[in-house]
Order: structure tokens, then C-alpha cells, then sequence
């Protein structure tokens, strides 16, 4: 299920309404990206556009006023768009145009995009407050620029230019973090897609096979579900290779007895799943592999107690730590005391990222981590990843055992009121619940 025309609809009137009084947002989408020559990489819309209008289309502006009325939430909006060019659809594919855009995206005003340097400095005449992203690309930054210049120079105040501008994206962005249900449907749905891919994965591996040969399986099931794109570079990563945390070049070969590190999910109406599963070449882990997966796994376990509304992910973060300490303390791998081992970082040689991280509608989704200095409580309705690891490459100072394994586990997870949600279980991490799917 795709997000309704009405919810972006409502997202826009919720933008607005933190906005001051006689404010004006402008939100442009992306442009085609040269991958060589005259061909482009497929089009990823910009994803703040992207959430206020769901238009998959490069070269337009999203407009939205509150000027002239005392209800911030009313909403005066423009589309600029690419009108329909019968002999560039034939090239490039179908255009919306302008004359359908008021209508399907259910907004007050529809223009040419080429018409957007000769419109905007009078949209933007008369109101007090300006809000775009700091952060957008040249082209952009450059059409706002010259049309404030038009109206702060025009004679005798015949443009009144706003005294006051924003970032846009502190409040997008705050929005972006809290998911309505309709978006945790979507993001389940595209976590069960991956999770059929890394089954199928997992299913497909054996000695002898390279690593984009398991690749290609995963790109095969989300498609074959309807999700044409990954949301992120796949990582296949076997042996020593698991070690680097974006290992991409997914070319060696399997071996037998070695672990491989799958960290891929789909995007699905721009939503990513971002899952990693750890399992065995050949289907079965043996001891040593055993112990290490099952010390990561116990961290993940411990660190998805503690996350639940009002905690923070610092407090999952400690958890997490904890365990592993004093697994690789058990296991020799480090010395001293579990206090001494945690206060001075000593585990960060094997596990160096954090937790997790927001999910939605990148990767890496937008949100802060923190309010005034102090770690954010989480709230219902967030998503995120819980992901810890460990890395033991071929030149650690350890026992030859040890090395070159590398292990995550990775899930995403919503809040709810009371707890917890795991989008992601149906990708199995239990070491017999792996070993029988591989067996079969």
C-alpha cells in the first residue's frame, strides 16, 4: 500500500502549521544524476520532497503559503513542474504535466517549472518569513537567491522581501521521524520483502559460488516482489572481507568453512528495509563460529530489552556493551575487568560503529539523537536499526581461531506505546533456525 494523496496533503498542512504566520516553504525535487556520457543513474526523488508530495518526477518546486489569513495551517500551494513534451516522453518516459498536476496532487496552483524564475520573486513578495533547505543543490540555492534580489532591490518597495529566513529542514526532518501507521505498513512490507531475500540468500550459498552470485539472488527477490530498487549498496561480505563495515565490491569467492555477512534491504515507495544476517558458507556453523555469533546475538537481545518509550538508545548502547565485554573477556580476546574494559573502549577494536540509526525514508534517516545536549527519549512510532557487531579481521592480535570472522545482526524495529516491534523476524538469526533453513 502507497501513502495516500490525502496524508501528503496533511503532512503539508502540518509543515505549515509550525511555521510562523504569512510564511512561504519552497521544496525542490531532484535532477537526473550523469552516470556517463549522455546516460543518467535511475531517478531517486529528494526525500523531503518526496514525503510532503509523493511526485516521482526531477526538475520541480513544491510552493506553500500562509500568507493572508490567521489559520497557519491554510494552504496556498504551487506545483512547478515539467510540462508534457510529446517528443521527450518518447526519449524519457511520461511526464504528469502541468494541467494534471493540480488535480493528482491536490494542490492550489500548477506551473511550468520553466516558468518558476519569472513567478517566484511575486510568490515570495509580501510575506515575512522564508523557509528552504541550507542544504540544497547550487541550481536551487541560485533560483531563491536571484528571485530575493529581485525583491529586495525592486524600486520604490514594490516588493516587500521577507525579514526573516529559515532552515526548512529542522522541522521536515522532525516530522519525517515519527511514522503514521500508513508508513509502517509500508516499511513492514518492505521489511518482509527482505526478509524473503535473505532467506533466499541464505538458501542459495555454498562453497564454490562467488559473492555477487548472492547478491544477484537478493536483487532477484525484490524485484520479483515489487521492489525494483535496493535501498543501499548490497554487502556480501565472506571470510575477511566481512570485516569491512561497507565492504561493496562482493567479488570473491565462497569458502568452505568461511561466514558470510549480508547487510541489504529494498526500498519500497521510497522506504528502505536495512537488514544484515550472518551465516555459514556451507550451512553450518562451526564451534568457534558458533560462540562468537551467539555472543553478537545475546548483545542484540540485551540491547532490544531496553528499548522501549523513554529509554534512549544510549542506555540500549550500554546493554549491548556490556554483554560483549564480557564475552570477549571469557573468551580471552580481552583482559582486565569489565568496568576498566567498558570505561576505557577497549571493545571498539572489534565493534567501532554504534546501535543503530533512524530508518524511513533513507537509509540513514533524518532526526536528531539528541535535544539540548541530552540523548533523545524515543517515542512511539520511530524506526530504527539495532545492529551490533563483531569484527575480528586476519591481522588482529588474537587466536588464529579468531580471525577473519566478521558478524552482524541487524533488524529494524518500530516503537509502539508500550514497547517494541520487530519488522525484520521473519529473516532467521537463531543459529538452528539458520542451519535448517539452509539444510533444506
Amino acid at each position: 500500500m502507497a501513502i495516500s494523496a490525502a496524508e501528503f496533503s496533511e503532512r503539508r498542512r502540518a509543515l505549515l502549521s509550525q511555521c510562523e504566520p504569512n510564511s512561504l516553504c519552497i521544496v525542490a525535487a531532484n535532477s537526473l544524476v550523469t552516470r556517463s556520457n549522455d546516460t543518467e543513474y535511475p531517478f531517486r526523488q529528494n526525500s523531503d520532497f518526496w514525503y510532503l508530495t509523493g511526485f516521482n518526477e526531477p526538475e520541480a518546486y513544491l510552493l506553500l503559503s500562509n500568507k493572508g489569513t490567521s489559520d497557519k495551517q491554510a494552504e496556498t500551494s504551487y506545483m512547478f513542474v515539467q510540462p508534457t513534451d510529446a517528443f521527450a516522453e518518447v526519449w524519457h518516459g511520461r511526464r504528469l504535466g502541468v494541467e494534471a498536476a493540480k488535480k493528482a496532487l491536490q494542490v492550489s496552483h500548477a506551473f511550468d517549472v520553466e516558468e518558476i524564475d519569472e513567478y517566484l520573486a511575486d510568490i515570495i513578495d509580501g510575506h515575512q518569513h522564508l523557509y528552504y533547505s541550507f542544504d540544497d543543490r547550487p541550481a536551487v540555492e541560485s533560483t531563491i537567491s536571484l528571485a530575493l534580489a529581485e525583491c529586495r532591490n525592486a524600486p520604490k518597495q514594490t516588493k516587500l522581501a521577507p525579514n526573516h529566513v529559515h532552515d526548512i529542514q529542522p522541522l521536515i526532518h522532525g516530522m519525517r521521524l515519527i511514522k503514521s501507521d500508513a508508513e509502517i505498513t509500508v516499511m513492514q512490507e518492505a521489511a518482509s520483502i527482505s526478509c524473503l531475500a535473505h532467506r533466499r540468500a541464505m538458501q542459495f550459498s555454498a562453497p564454490g559460488k562467488f559473492e555477487y552470485h548472492l547478491e544477484a539472488e537478493l536483487l532477484h527477490e525484490f524485484a520479483m516482489n515489487g521492489a525494483r530498487y535496493p535501498a543501499y549498496g548490497t554487502i556480501v561480505g565472506s571470510g575477511d572481507n566481512a570485516c569491512i563495515l561497507h565492504y561493496t565490491e562482493n567479488c570473491s569467492e565462497l569458502h568452505d568453512g568461511d561466514l558470510v555477512l549480508i547487510d541489504a534491504g529494498c526500498e519500497l515507495h521510497g522506504y528502505a528495509a536495512d537488514i544484515t544476517r550472518t551465516f555459514p558458507v556451507n550451512g553450518k556453523f562451526n564451534d568457534t563460529q558458533k560462540t562468537l555469533y551467539q555472543l553478537v546475538l545475546d548483545s542484540q537481545k540485551a540491547a532490544l530489552d531496553v528499548l522501549i518509550p523513554g529509554k534512549t538508545i544510549s542506555e540500549a548502547m550500554q546493554a549491548c556493551v556490556r554483554v560483549i565485554v564480557e564475552g570477549l573477556l571469557e573468551l580471552g580476546i580481552l583482559s582486565g575487568t569489565l568496568e576498566s574494559n567498558i570505561e576505557n573502549e577497549t571493545w571498539r577494536v572489534f565493534f567501532m560503529h554504534g546501535l543503530g540509526h533512524w530508518l524511513g525514508l533513507d537509509v540513514h534517516d533524518v532526526g536528531i539523537y539528541k535535544i539540548n545536549g541530552e540523548d533523545r527519549p524515543l517515542e512511539a512510532g520511530m524506526v530504527m536499526t539495532v545492529e551490533p557487531g563483531l569484527y575480528i579481521p586476519e591481522s588482529a592480535d588474537v587466536e588464529q581461531k579468531f580471525k577473519g570472522i566478521g558478524i552482524r545482526i541487524e533488524d529494524n524495529i518500530v516503537l509502539t506505546e508500550t514497547g517494541h516491534r520487530n519488522l525484520t523476524e521473519n529473516a532467521p538469526k537463531e543459529i538452528d533456525d539458520i542451519e535448517a533453513l539452509m539444510a533444506k
